[in-house]
């Protein structure tokens, strides 16, 4: 019987590491993927656009465009960096507003998906904790409304196992009653690499499907099925065990290829681990955990203050994008 690999394919819901892994198997570049990478004061942004069908199958994502902030300093904890980060996050927010047509007056639906009892999966709640929400005062005192803010709404409407109530079912309610004219989704992502928790955000056009990346795939919130364009904004905050350690397999086989004699020392060391192909070899990790229970996901343990940092670089990036009064001198009046 032949096993199917496509079973143990390392999940990610990154778009930047669908097209690296994609780019390794085929070692050429990817028709139909456009890519542009710029970097400056330690922030690296990659803009990949999927330009056709036959991209979107080569790496597995949907027609679109994804904007990837890579921040590897962020763990540091610097808040002048933090600052920057955000910046640099509003800007790239404020080019997909554009590029859909949503201009200064368009009404916004803020949806931070997750659990908020889960540190990890806490992202989204505590984004919508930290934005500015202005459709109560449009909807109560629309004269009073200063120059420079915009109608912004939000819900955290939660998980399935705490409301009995997919999260798309709450928002399309929601969204046939205020009929908001752009809803941007925030997520807790999965990756494939320990160095991208927690310090990589990731905008995609696309919209969302909450739970995609650890598999557990719901009804999405899509313009196809909310009928409202929808920009999603994800973190990764977790990453599988086994993936963890099938990367620990390559660095090693890295490293010691590099040692003097290397290939002999690899082939001594890791045998037949370097000769088979990566998803064989997430295969055989996977067969090893299974009679563990189940392959564990990951979170570091500082992840109680990573989230909260990223949520509060998220808000202020997000405030700052989407009204006009708020700028990088006053945007942490609006966050704790």
């Amino acid at each position: 019987m032949e096993l199917d690999l496509q079973l143990y394919s390392v999940r990610t819901d990154l778009a930047v590491e669908a097209k690296e892994m994609a780019q390794a198997r085929s070692n050429a570049p990817i028709p139909g993927v456009n890519e542009e990478v710029q970097e400056a004061d330690g922030i690296k942004v990659t803009r990949l656009a999927v330009a056709d069908n036959a991209g979107s199958q080569a790496i597995g994502r949907a027609i679109g465009n994804y904007v990837t902030l890579e921040v590897p300093a962020l763990r540091g904890g610097d808040t002048g960096l933090q600052q920057k980060v955000s910046t640099v996050f509003a800007r790239e927010f404020e080019h997909f507003l554009d590029r859909i047509g949503i201009n200064r007056n368009s009404s916004v639906l803020i949806v931070g998906l997750g659990n908020w009892n889960v540190t990890p999966d806490s992202l989204g709640p505590l984004v919508v904790e930290n934005s500015l929400i202005t459709r109560q005062f449009y909807e109560l005192v629309p004269d009073q409304v200063s120059p420079g803010y915009r109608n912004v709404s939000a819900i955290a409407p939660g998980v399935l196992g705490l409301t009995g109530i997919e999260s798309s079912e709450v928002v399309q309610g929601i969204v046939d009653r205020t009929k908001p004219d752009v809803i941007i989704a925030i997520d807790a992502l999965a990756s494939r690499s320990l160095e991208r928790i927690n310090t990589t955000i990731q905008i995609a056009d696309i919209g969302i499907h909450p739970g995609s990346g650890i598999g557990n795939k719901r009804r999405g919130l899509t313009k196809e099925v909310l009928g409202v364009p929808c920009i999603a904004i994800g973190v990764p905050t977790v990453c599988y065990a086994s993936t963890i350690v099938n990367n620990v397999l390559e660095m090693m086989s890295n490293h010691f290829g590099k040692m003097e004699g290397g290939g002999a020392h690899t082939k001594e060391i890791m045998g037949l681990l370097d000769d088979i192909s990566e998803q064989e070899r997430l295969a055989l990790v996977k067969e090893v955990l299974e009679p563990l229970g189940h392959d564990l996901i990951v979170t570091p343990k500082e992840i109680d203050e990573f989230i909260e940092e990223i949520a509060n670089i998220v808000a202020s990036g997000l405030n700052a994008a989407l009204h006009e009064a708020v700028d990088p001198g006053n945007v942490g009046a609006y966050t704790h």
